[in-house]
């Protein structure tokens, strides 16, 4: 359901409605996106009528695409693919199938791709980074998909990244140069606990999956988890809210694993977390208006990014700061990333802008990773001609 609603978290806390909302206000004339449970649908349209609020319906029945989705993936189940040759770019993958992809794409090229882990989720799953490289002592660029679970096009495009970079490297000039400057460090699944729940669970859990001390409801939102800004506004302090920024900053292991190994390597120059949906690219910051010292040349570079994302499909992003494209966000990722001294620090929002949302058909995976490279080719070739 879109509209202009003026539906804050405190309404819906004390009316109990257990509204999803899936785009949240950003401005007067821009829409709201909001999945409402069966049980709650009378209420919230009586609300709207009453307030004479636009609204129409974009998706009339969520378990219904969920459950097409869920048939789709499992009639190609019996397919094994004996290399990445043979995998499946343009279908959803679960966590073993993703891990098992990356095994594969390591055997196949020792010489130019890593398996790291960096650390473990809270139920003890690996947290696992791919890094390409062409040699040593290298600055690094990181890439992360999947850090809010149920955004899978995000983890699907982070798997066709993977197989892109092997493919391209030595073949096409440009992004020779790039892995020949700088190492690309690839974590596909930011937050796996989450991304394992979607697939078991519940196909629209957002957050990680540790329990609250005092509170029935699980995990913390690890994109307001980030000691920059935390606690601020555009996080929660309710355990129960999809934007629970935590306990304490870093309190996520997910998130806690990404900031040491970033301290750690002291090198990396170029830092980008991708998310959907809304068709955005977003630099620094969310948590205030105080413009970062360079914007004016990281807006530029992101116009360029857009317009060669753009050239693809014609597919049409916006840009700016997260704070005025979006919304205020405190505890972000990219804004602490951008405080480390990592200057080129962007978060992409990829496609749609809300017709389906969470729930991209499989046949737009590799069209949005496709356009979505030349954004990042962009990015990448501006940072590494810009190292020192």
């Amino acid at each position: 359901m879109r509209g202009l609603l003026v539906l804050s978290t405190v309404f819906v806390a004390v009316f109990g409605l257990k509204l999803d909302i899936w785009k949240e206000p950003t401005h007067p004339t821009l829409p709201v996106d909001i999945h409402v449970p069966f049980e709650s649908l009378q209420s919230v349209k009586a609300f709207l009528e009453a307030n004479e609020i636009e609204h129409y319906i974009m998706i009339n029945d969520l378990q219904a695409l969920i459950d097409e989705e869920r048939h789709e993936m499992q009639s190609t189940r019996f397919i094994e693919p004996r290399n990445t040759d043979n995998f499946d770019y343009a279908q959803y993958h679960t966590l073993d199938e993703i891990n098992a992809f990356m095994d594969m794409l390591v055997a196949e090229n020792p010489n130019l791709v890593t398996k790291l882990r960096i650390g473990s989720s809270y139920e003890q799953r690996p947290l696992y980074v791919l890094k390409f490289s062409s040699g040593p002592n290298r600055p690094g660029f990181w890439i992360d998909t999947g850090i809010h679970s149920r955004e899978w096009v995000t983890q699907a495009a982070g798997i066709w990244f993977a197989k892109k970079i092997v493919i391209d490297y030595g073949r096409n000039q440009a992004f020779t140069a790039i892995l020949n400057k700088m190492d690309i460090l690839l974590e596909i699944v930011t937050n796996p606990d989450g991304y394992h729940y979607t697939h078991t669970t519940n196909r629209m859990w957002r957050k990680t999956r540790k329990p609250n001390p005092g509170s029935s409801c699980v995990g913390v939102d690890p994109n307001r988890n980030w000691d920059a800004g935390f606690g601020g506004p555009g996080a929660s302090s309710n355990p129960c809210m999809e934007t629970y920024r935590g306990p304490s900053a870093h309190s996520e292991s997910e998130v806690k694993s990404i900031v040491d190994y970033v301290k750690s390597h002291g090198n990396i120059k170029g830092f980008i977390s991708i998310h959907s949906y809304s068709q955005m690219l977003m630099y620094p910051y969310g948590y205030t208006k105080t413009p970062v010292p360079n914007q004016p040349e990281l807006h530029d570079l992101a116009r360029r990014a857009i317009a060669n994302l753009a050239s693809l499909y014609g597919t049409k992003y916006t840009y700016g700061s997260i704070i005025t494209t979006i919304y205020q966000a405190s505890g972000g990722t990219i804004d602490w990333t951008y405080d480390q001294g990592i200057k080129y620090s962007y978060t992409f929002e990829l496609r749609d802008t809300g017709r389906y949302g969470f729930l991209l058909p499989a046949n737009q995976i590799i069209p949005t990773a496709q356009e979505t490279w030349l954004g990042l080719m962009t990015i990448m070739q501006h940072t590494k001609d810009n190292l020192y």
